[in-house]
């Protein structure tokens, strides 16, 4: 008498995929490592852009980040750039477990150089204590509770609009970094030169992506960037097109060896009291306010758009963990100000890992720690150019934009918020403003409409504050400031 077979038992899942809950969330470990390297890739410019951002703009003493008034030390500043960058996205990862890589910011790194450094006597050391101080106030508000009380405060479909804009915002980024898309004095925006090499490396990584990706081939963003790399480097050593003239390379992909020694002297110069000194409180407090709305709402516009393209979200639109998320992200302003290399944000480019198939945290440390290891190993980082990773972008916003279906169009209440959204944030370049102008617009759309009582007292607040933030320019202007 044969014994009946014994039922076949799927193994149990490793440690690694308990933790993450990589299997639950519908992904692999080879799917999370994959998506973190190609979210690396699609915001690895972070690491020579901050620098020269910030290496060559003098402080309100003349000096430049890291000492002297010579020539710019951009190495010191792209080692502290990747280090705080890694650590921060490993610490996503591990404390939040979300797919959300996080960097220097841009945008908040030019308020610093630009609005607060370039002020008569201040120093880069003060301007990076009011980072510190922005950090500290946003951990605060994390811990009692009240950033994430905000952002469950906001209506479900104002948060898909904002997942919305944000894939338009990251298209127009990938168009303007690959040349497609120009500034134009008389048009605002106009068609670049298409007849350029560096606009065919986009193009060849363009239609590789669109292929791919309508082909179901998984590792799609990943190929089209390493293709496209590799076409980049053979024309840039062929050719020697260059980098930053007209027909160039935003960033020229030549071999300049593998390893370079980081240099992190940067680390932990900043002065926490010395901004009041030589600020006054009354511009403290108007630059802190405004990089504290920023930071606040940009972080929280991301972390919507990555969930609701990971489908993460639940039926109200929050991301699982919130307040982990929010507090990692704070403690980015903190680390980036200690660091002397601006705010750490949450990256929207961490959609391109998202759109690999990345659903959990492990993507966030692996991508973090590309940022390590980029500390070392710059020279090939520095290979990847601006039009090598744009098309990764390009197709993540259209993905993005899919998640529009979910807005009912014929409900003004809503409608005119979520059009304003997001129409204004690709427009004026900022994910901040785009959220404060459907905030706005929602509660006066509301009060219109007679329908005070089913405003949220946050959202009252919170519009009331960004009518205050769009308004700071004048304020300093009537104050002499």
């Amino acid at each position: 008498m044969s014994s009946a077979a014994a039922p076949t038992q799927s193994p149990s899942p490793s440690a690694i995929d308990r933790y993450f809950r990589i299997s639950e969330r519908g992904s692999t470990i080879g799917t999370e490592i994959r998506g973190g390297l190609v979210t690396f890739f699609a915001m690895a410019y972070i690491i020579v852009l901050n620098p020269l951002i910030l290496g060559t703009t003098p402080d309100g003493t003349g000096q430049l980040l890291g000492g002297g008034s010579g020539e710019p030390n951009l190495a010191m500043i792209a080692s502290a750039t990747a280090l705080i960058a890694g650590v921060l996205s490993i610490l996503m990862g591990v404390i939040a477990n979300y797919p959300l890589a996080l960097a220097a910011g841009l945008g908040l790194n030019a308020v610093v150089a630009f609005s607060i450094a370039g002020i008569p006597d201040v120093t880069w050391a003060d301007a990076m204590g009011v980072v510190v101080i922005e950090g500290l106030i946003i951990l605060v508000l994390v811990l009692t509770g009240f950033r994430e009380a905000v952002f469950r405060a906001v209506p479900t479909e104002l948060k898909t609009a904002i997942g919305v804009g944000i894939g338009l915002f990251i298209t127009l980024i990938g168009l303007g970094n690959a040349g497609v898309v120009t500034g134009d004095g008389a048009t605002i925006l106009a068609l670049g030169n298409l007849g350029t090499l560096p606009v065919l490396v986009f193009v060849v990584g363009l239609v590789l992506t669109i292929v791919l990706h309508v082909r179901r081939v998984q590792g799609a963003l990943l190929i089209s960037i390493l293709v496209a790399t590799v076409l980049a480097v053979v024309l840039e050593n062929t050719l020697h097109i260059g980098d930053e003239g007209p027909g160039g390379f935003n960033t020229a992909p030549t071999f300049q060896g593998v390893f370079a020694l980081p240099d992190f002297s940067l680390l932990g110069q900043f002065s926490l009291l010395g901004s009041f000194e030589n600020i006054g409180i009354v511009t403290l407090a108007l630059l802190v306010f405004s990089l504290l709305l920023a930071d606040f709402f940009d972080t929280m516009g991301t972390m919507v758009a990555i969930g609701g393209e990971a489908k993460l979200l639940d039926e109200k639109g929050n991301p699982p963990k919130a307040r982990s998320i929010l507090l990692v992200d704070s403690l980015g302003a903190i680390a980036g100000g200690m660091g002397s290399v601006s705010s750490n944000t949450a990256f929207v480019e961490s959609s391109a890992g998202v759109g690999e198939g990345a659903r959990t945290g492990l993507a966030s440390i692996t991508t973090g720690v590309c940022f390590l290891l980029a500390t070392m190993f710059a020279p090939l980082v520095a290979l990847v150019p601006y039009e090598a990773a744009a098309p990764a972008l390009v197709l993540v916003g259209f993905l993005m934009m899919t998640q529009i279906a979910g807005i009912d169009w014929r409900d003004p209440d809503i409608g005119i918020p979520a059009f304003l959204t997001i129409t204004i944030m690709p427009f004026t370049y900022s994910i901040s403003d785009g959220i404060g102008a459907g905030f706005v617009a929602y509660v006066v759309v509301k009060l219109a409409r007679g329908k005070a009582r089913d405003i949220h007292w946050l959202m009252w607040l919170v519009a009331a504050l960004f009518v205050v933030y769009f308004l700071v320019d004048p304020i300093q202007v009537w104050l002499g400031l």
